[in-house]
């Protein structure tokens, strides 16, 4: 249903219906990307690839556990039994990917929804995005070599530490790990920043490419460069955004259509965007189980499947009563939960690693323990120190960036990012 007090012009309406119906569009787009579900699928990511990586510094892992345990039905035993699922928790990148590529397009969707002469403001973009993601890299890459200089004092040093020196601090401080380099240290989980820093250099270029094609052609485009970068560069190990482009444009994608139905579908190149069906739930979970399956074959595979599954799952998960999205109570004890962490998930997924290796390290000479109990000890000292960050380092960086933000215009005619 179309909406005239979002028009984009604005010219046919009284001066007071104007400014008011600025003043809606402009909370409807700085609200861009706040539904709580994508807080709560950002905490369950978040966690779930931090209790991967957890089981994978202090556990044996299923296979050993099981061969010496057996069916024993003690406590441990079944708490251990219970976190099989973990074994896919890589899982929680492609979710990562798919909601950065909705809540960076969410904002110029809605714009473009208004106006399909909207530009983006490309150097302001780029600034905000410099000021919410380098002071925390900075610090992040700081603290891990504090934490692992510590662990290379407690010998036998964890296979997971590895270089600490300037030249691998220099290659992911740029972002240039999995080309130039590996990640820093202990951190192994920084390999997906430099794809997010490089998907932030090219979004104005799929900014430009949905303004003249439309999102569905640029889907398309992105999903072959995909094919063709996963075959040249990801079966020699060479880690690029080109080859994981297409989960997050899949994010975009969505912010696009959500933007239409959000404003009635004024952009002519979006069509009409039709009610999404309970079957996508049905869609997403044969995709998320394909994506389980694949992953015994290998990883990359079954990342393409998770993406294209959550995204479905994204896709009708939004796709509620608009006071059903704007209230937190109107969650689910769980998600309510889960929105919290997702506050301070990317704090916790850049200074996770360090922590577990360094508890290993001091606690138990970095072997391997039988027992689950541990890792759900580290995982507890985890969060906590992660929220510390979140307040002391992240929270900063995104005033800081808010701050960059331009100042709103009473102008009708064409706007520029934010």
């Amino acid at each position: 249903m179309s909406d005239s007090a979002f028009d984009a012009s604005g010219a046919s309406l009284p001066a007071a219906l104007s400014r008011e119906a600025r003043a809606q569009r402009e909370a409807r787009v700085d609200g861009a990307g706040k539904e709580h579900v994508i807080d709560a699928m950002r905490g369950f990511a978040a966690l779930l690839v931090a209790y991967f990586h957890c089981r994978q510094v202090a556990w044996v892992g299923m296979e050993s556990f099981h061969h010496s345990v057996g069916h024993a039905l003690s406590l441990s035993t079944i708490a251990a039994y219970l976190t099989f699922p973990i074994a896919w928790g890589s899982a929680g990148v492609p979710i990562f990917f798919v909601i950065s590529g909705y809540c960076i397009h969410r904002g110029g969707a809605l714009r473009l929804a208004q106006n399909p002469n909207f530009r983006l403001d490309t150097p302001n973009f780029w600034a905000r995005r410099f000021a919410r993601i380098y002071p925390v890299l900075l610090a992040a890459l700081l603290l891990t070599c504090a934490l692992d200089w510590v662990s290379l004092q407690l010998p036998p040093v964890s296979h997971k530490v590895r270089e600490i020196g300037l030249h691998a601090f220099l290659v992911n401080l740029f972002s240039l790990q999995g080309v130039a380099g590996k990640t820093y240290g202990s951190n192994g989980a920084l390999w997906t920043l430099s794809l997010e820093v490089q998907f932030y250099a090219i979004y104005p270029l799929l900014f430009a490419l949905r303004r003249r094609l439309g999102m569905t052609p640029v889907l398309a485009l992105v999903a072959l460069v995909n094919i063709v970068s996963a075959y040249a560069l990801e079966r020699h190990d060479i880690q690029f955004f080109t080859s994981y482009w297409f989960s997050w444009t899949l994010g975009a994608w969505i912010a696009d259509a959500r933007a239409q139905a959000d404003t009635g579908g004024n952009a002519g190149n979006a069509g009409n965007v039709r009610p999404a069906s309970n079957w996508l739930y049905a869609a997403a979970a044969a995709l998320i189980a394909l994506g389980c399956v694949a992953f015994h074959f290998g990883q990359y595979g079954a990342f393409q499947f998770w993406a294209l599954g959550f995204a479905c799952y994204l896709y009708r998960a939004l796709e509620r009563p608009r006071a059903g999205r704007a209230r937190v109570s109107a969650l689910s004890p769980v998600a309510r939960v889960l929105s919290r962490f997702g506050d301070f998930s990317f704090s916790l997924y850049l200074i996770h690693l360090p922590i577990f290796v360094l508890l290993s390290s001091l606690l138990y000479r970095s072997a391997l323990q039988m027992s689950i109990w541990p890792s759900f000890g580290f995982m507890l000292v985890a969060v906590p120190v992660a929220c510390v960050f979140y307040r002391l380092v992240e929270l900063p960086a995104m005033k800081w960036s808010a701050s960059l933000k331009p100042k709103k215009r009473a102008s009708t005619g064409a706007a520029r990012a934010s």
